[in-house]
């Protein structure tokens, strides 16, 4: 394991770099900024829990956790692009699920685009493959396919 990579809860300092950086990768896309203060209201109300990837102490990655009463869904997988493909997330996302079943959830989901036929079989691997409903995001402005595991 490279001792110049972490995995934990993200920081509100954290959180709001990681934040700044999705700004700046998004430019000229204003829904951004509203979804950072979303994100950090969010984290400190605890309707959701962010976690970083972070390499020599910087954020290069994140996901996030959105609480409900019967389950749990990882969402905002992200990651710089000269990071990707290397386990970066798949070892931040058993961290999330950690917490989760830590928490008392035995159930998560996650919702994919059906076009992100990449996304959809990490996905499967990582064990969410079974079904549970599709739905319309006016965010994506698409179909949203959800898969959920037993954690």
């Amino acid at each position: 394991m490279d001792i110049n990579f972490k995995y934990q809860e993200a920081s509100m300092i954290n959180l709001g770099r990681r934040w700044d950086i999705n700004i700046a990768n998004n430019i000229g896309d204003n829904r951004w900024v509203t979804y950072k203060s979303e994100a950090i209201r969010k984290n400190q109300s605890g309707e959701i829990k962010t976690f970083v990837v972070l390499h020599e102490d910087e954020p290069i990655g994140e996901g996030t956790l959105v609480f409900s009463p019967q389950s749990v869904e990882v969402n905002g997988l992200r990651i710089e692009k000269q990071f990707e493909g290397k386990g970066h997330i798949s070892k931040l996302v058993k961290i999330m699920e950690q917490y989760a079943k830590d928490k008392g959830y035995q159930t998560a989901t996650i919702g994919v685009e059906p076009e992100e036929t990449r996304n959809i079989n990490i996905y499967f691997h990582w064990g969410y493959d079974t079904f549970v409903k599709s739905e319309y995001s006016e965010i994506e402005d698409g179909l949203i396919l959800f898969y959920s595991k037993k954690l």
